[in-house]
């Protein structure tokens, strides 16, 4: 179902969602702005385990190295939100999935 087709607009709502999510979230790990954030950042790196420690600002992935390999990776993200939102690509598998976050939230751009 496509409501979109501007790219660039469905790129700047969900950056706003992201910092809209960043200064709303809750301490809850499970928090729907959490899981939000794990799959932008899933999609991004093709991972899987992410977590996000927010009070200390780390990320916890596996990234693949191989075929079924994965290794893990920690590092230290002072501004997540910059890093969330450059986590964004511009291909048409991924503009269909921030549809879908959209969608999620109830946001709808009219276009």
């Amino acid at each position: 179902m496509e409501f979109n087709t501007n790219p660039n607009a469905t790129l700047n709502e969900v950056k706003s969602l992201i910092t809209y999510s960043i200064f709303h979230l809750d301490s809850e790990d499970n928090s729907s702005y959490s899981i939000m954030h794990r799959a932008i950042i899933k999609k991004y790196f093709d991972a899987k385990n992410v977590r996000i420690n927010y009070k200390e600002q780390t990320v916890d992935l596996k990234i693949p190295v191989g075929k079924r390999k994965y290794t893990g990776i920690t590092f230290e993200c002072q501004d997540l939100e910059r890093f969330l939102q450059s986590c964004l690509k511009k291909d048409e598998k991924s503009l269909n999935f921030y549809q879908e976050i959209l969608n999620h939230y109830n946001i709808y751009h009219a276009a």
